[in-house]
């Protein structure tokens, strides 16, 4: 089903967009909660008017995001962890420690922000991306240390 987005849905696209998707995703979800509009003639014309108001909501949008990368840019996440002799950890980092680092530097980031592809399960420095926006992706270093027991 074919389908003009009213607000910007990461999965599926930005806003005013037309996209595919599956029929009871439409119905049982985007058309209930007002997210989307069925790609009608006379809904692609009202969305064409509304093109202009969806440009500036893109453009503050991507301010906001581009505003918060240059914050992120250069952040240290520093996360203790437990290690074996052959410096690997007994568990593993994951992006709900990420989030946790952060937020104790007072930096908000979401769990589907964090492009972690696996749990780090060393020590070391690692770059992790932050996805804020689309194609908006600063990178934070999280280092690793060992867990110092006195």
């Amino acid at each position: 089903m074919k389908v003009i987005l009213k607000e910007t849905i990461e999965s599926l696209g930005i806003i005013g967009s037309e996209v595919t998707v599956a029929d009871g995703y439409a119905r049982n979800y985007l058309l209930p909660q007002n997210k989307a509009v069925l790609a009608t003639p006379q809904n692609r014309k009202l969305m064409e008017l509304d093109k202009a108001k969806f440009e500036v909501q893109i453009a503050k949008e991507k301010g906001l995001a581009e505003e918060m990368a240059k914050q992120l840019e250069g952040v240290v996440c520093r996360i203790s962890a437990k290690v074996s002799d052959e410096d690997r950890l007994y568990g593993s980092v994951t992006i709900r420690d990420i989030i946790n680092a952060l937020e104790i530097q007072d930096i908000k980031v979401e769990k589907r922000m964090v492009l972690l592809n696996e749990p780090i399960k060393n020590v070391g420095i690692f770059k992790v991306p932050i996805r804020v926006y689309k194609d908006v992706e600063p990178e934070i270093t999280v280092e690793v240390m060992p867990d110092l027991v006195v």
